[in-house]
């Protein structure tokens, strides 16, 4: 398989002229976006705005559909693909080497960003006015790409892409709010999942829930569902599985024929210290101090 490690190349590879910076490229899309039809890897981030009328593009494990959003965020070494486009409208891609926020506090700040690890059928959708704005963040760092390079130029550069970063960030709290319907169904799902997992023997075999098997149970990304279960509930994944497993341990706990080790592990820990360490954190008390109060 492919793997880009520079822009240049990436640019040698499919016909297109050398880039004016070499840690940073922009393309404005019309009608179609030429493209090999390869996958292919990259040491780079990629944001991209595009409504598609036809063709292929595929990251992650899934192929996008004509009912997914219109902007895609990717981050370097995820295979990409990209196969005859037709655009409804204009479109842009920003390919932003890794190295490019070296020194600069967009070095680890993009790294908080989970939409960078979202499917592509999860991809964001965005109003008129959103797009205008994030068109107009575009345009700003497309003139100043264009423009003589100076002292400057890669600090106003960076100043958009935070920009851009942060009102995908806004619009997608504001995709996830407006779809109460689907986020309603993706909680219960959730919990659903979890019950499912203790109430059959799958925990003796697999162990404690984790976020990506959850996840994988229902069809999407764990970074998606975890961020989907906050916007509706207020909690992570991972905080979710936290209350059930300890909901679960408070119950047994309660009885008086079983020990606390014997408890943990019916439970699925394998570290007596982990459960109870997690257990007075969400409750206060030791297992065996809220044990004694049922004695």
């Amino acid at each position: 398989m492919l793997h880009y490690k520079t822009i240049s190349d990436m640019h040698k590879d499919n016909g297109f002229p050398p880039p004016e910076n070499p840690l940073l490229c922009l393309f404005r899309c019309t009608s179609s976006c030429p493209w090999e039809d390869a996958e292919f890897t990259t040491d780079f981030y990629l944001i991209g705005f595009k409504k598609l009328k036809g063709g292929v593009i595929k990251y992650g494990r899934t192929q996008y559909d004509h009912q997914s959003g219109s902007m895609i965020f990717i981050k370097p070494r995820q295979i990409i693909q990209f196969k005859d486009l037709q655009l409804e409208d204009n479109g842009f891609i920003i390919y932003i080497h890794e190295d490019f926020f070296n020194g600069t506090a967009l070095h680890q700040d993009i790294k908080k960003y989970g939409f960078f690890d979202y499917e592509i059928n999860e991809a964001l959708h965005l109003s008129v006015q959103e797009e205008k704005i994030i068109w107009e963040l575009f345009s700003q760092i497309e003139a100043e790409y264009h423009n003589n390079e100076d002292e400057y130029s890669r600090e106003i550069i960076l100043s958009h892409i935070d920009s851009i970063l942060k009102y995908a960030q806004r619009y997608y709290k504001r995709q996830f709010l407006h779809r109460t319907m689907l986020s309603g169904v993706t909680v219960s799902k959730f919990q659903q999942a979890l019950s499912e997992h203790f109430n059959s023997n799958q925990f003796h075999e697999e162990g404690l829930p984790s976020v990506g098997m959850l996840a994988a149970k229902l069809y999407i990304s764990p970074r998606y569902m975890s961020d989907m279960l906050k916007a509706e509930t207020g909690k992570t994944a991972i905080e979710l599985i936290h209350l059930h497993l300890i909901g679960e341990a408070k119950n047994l706990l309660k009885g008086a024929d079983q020990t606390v080790s014997e408890i943990a592990y019916s439970l699925g820990f394998e570290n007596l210290p982990y459960f109870s360490r997690l257990f007075k954190k969400e409750v206060g008390l030791s297992p065996q101090q809220y044990k004694k109060q049922y004695a």
